[in-house]
């Protein structure tokens, strides 16, 4: 019966949309795509490990009723989002292959000592800052690894230590353009630069961090009491962590790519009006040069390297992905959710962008933030379409997309990470309310300071209106 229940409440859904569109004036090939792409959705929300097998039927049943077609199939995958992930993939496969991460880690954590609240701040702050400079799966990675090693090395609970950290890291893809999928996409889409992300994002993103810090030490004094008690006890003085099998030849190596490219993506925009380049073309070009020196870097193991390292089927199913929203831009659906967004907003722009804000939130904490992202930036090119200043909801986007992703365990592909490492390395599981109830708190009070923060910032914004 169980194996039934999932089945029979997909198809009630799109039973469901398939009845109640035509009452908003849906035409049939608008239905058929959202239906199509709404079975995607829910195909990888109940069926997560299959989720590239929906994908790919839903492509095919959008291509079989003549609602796409190959060429706009290649138009809307997104093949410059893909490329920049296939490169930076690569150079983060090679920093993580020579231990360069872990290294980091270790040199910082070992000088803490036991002091709970200084070694929480640090943790978050890293997770933070490396999340924001590689990426949140890669930061994820990394400073799972060290959660666990200090909770067990001081018998405590791990669960609320890796929520503190992933929610610093959620926070931390917000700062850059390279830290979340969800804003290579929006800088790729907004013509949006490195630069841009520094000035716009960092500063509210940092200030975010600081208030989840805060929050963090409320919500979760008592395990952080109990690692403090421990900490004191007898056999448990300061000790450096466990070294990784890392070489100092390694190391330099690392140290030399990964500030090479860190200096290149944020000088991108620059580089590109010396050289009378179109905008983010090296921001793409960027990834793929130092993905290409980490390949050559591996000699003979590059082959084996490069198709280990880039994860071939979360790529693949991104472009499918995007080539079935871009069906929904196609078929008029996006224009029509669009005009109900503008007509639920008729207080005017402010009132709009806070409806679009709120969607693009609760859609990241139920459906994962790229779904989200992904479905939202075809609506909001409608939206600019009736003379609607658009900057700042770009900026509303990344904030909904990935401090909302700390609401829930599926809100980002960092939480589920995170909760897989814990599976495996303890046999844990954290339940849904358990994830539900700090998160909440945090994704709510950082997305309403980021966008308090925003609307402070309005007059300051390139051609904004008088009025908003």
């Amino acid at each position: 019966m169980k194996t039934l229940k999932t089945p029979i409440i997909i198809a009630a859904i799109l039973t469901g949309v398939a009845i109640f569109l035509p009452a908003l004036g849906f035409t049939s090939k608008q239905v058929i795509s959202s239906v199509v792409f709404l079975m995607i959705l829910c195909g990888t929300l109940f069926y997560w490990k299959f989720r590239l097998a929906f994908a790919f039927t839903g492509i095919a049943v959008l291509l079989g009723t003549k609602l796409l077609d190959v060429p706009h199939v290649i138009e809307f995958a997104g093949l410059d989002i893909i490329l920049f992930l296939v490169g930076m993939m690569t150079i983060i496969g090679f920093l993580e292959e020579n231990h360069f991460f872990e290294y980091l880690v270790s040199r910082v954590v070992d000088r803490v000592g036991e002091r709970p609240y200084l070694l929480i701040s640090i943790l978050m702050s890293m997770a933070f800052f490396s999340a924001a400079l590689v990426d949140e799966v890669t930061s994820i990675l990394f400073m799972m690894s060290t959660v666990f090693h200090i909770t067990k090395r001081y018998k405590v609970n791990p669960v609320p230590f890796l929520l503190m950290v992933v929610f610093a890291t959620n926070i931390g893809s917000s700062a850059t353009a390279v830290g979340n999928p969800i804003g290579v996409m929006i800088a790729l889409r907004a013509q949006l630069t490195f630069v841009d992300f520094l000035r716009w994002a960092a500063p509210i993103s940092l200030a975010c961090l600081g208030i989840t810090i805060l929050l963090s030490f409320f919500l979760f004094k008592k395990p952080i009491a109990q690692l403090e008690a421990n900490m004191k006890k007898k056999g448990n003085e300061p000790h450096e962590l466990e070294r990784v099998s890392y070489t100092r030849a390694g190391i330099y190596r690392s140290w030399i790519l990964f500030l090479a490219t860190v200096i290149c993506l944020v000088l991108h925009h620059s580089i590109e009006e010396a050289l009378h380049l179109e905008k983010n073309t090296l921001l793409i070009g960027t990834a793929l040069f130092f993905g290409g020196i980490s390949v050559f870097l591996k000699g003979s193991n590059a082959r084996e390297f490069f198709m280990r390292r880039v994860d071939w089927w979360t790529l693949t199913f991104f472009m499918s992905l995007f080539a079935s929203v871009g069906t929904l831009k196609y078929a008029g659906v996006t224009e029509q959710i669009a005009k109900g967004m503008i007509r639920a907003g008729q207080g005017g722009n402010f009132v709009l962008l806070n409806i679009f804000t709120a969607a693009v939130s609760l859609l990241t904490a139920f459906m994962d933030n790229v779904l989200a992202v992904a479905t939202f930036i075809p609506i909001l090119a409608d939206i600019q379409k009736i003379g609607v200043y658009i900057f700042p909801f770009w900026w509303a986007m990344l904030f909904g997309g990935t401090m909302f992703g700390n609401a829930t365990v599926i809100g980002s592909t960092a939480n589920i990470v995170a909760v897989g490492m814990l599976e495996k390395d303890t046999g844990d599981h954290i339940k849904f309310m358990d994830w539900l109830k700090p998160g909440l708190v945090v994704s709510v009070v950082t997305v309403v300071v980021a966008m308090l923060l925003l609307y402070a910032q309005f007059h300051l914004m390139p051609g904004a209106p008088s009025k908003f």
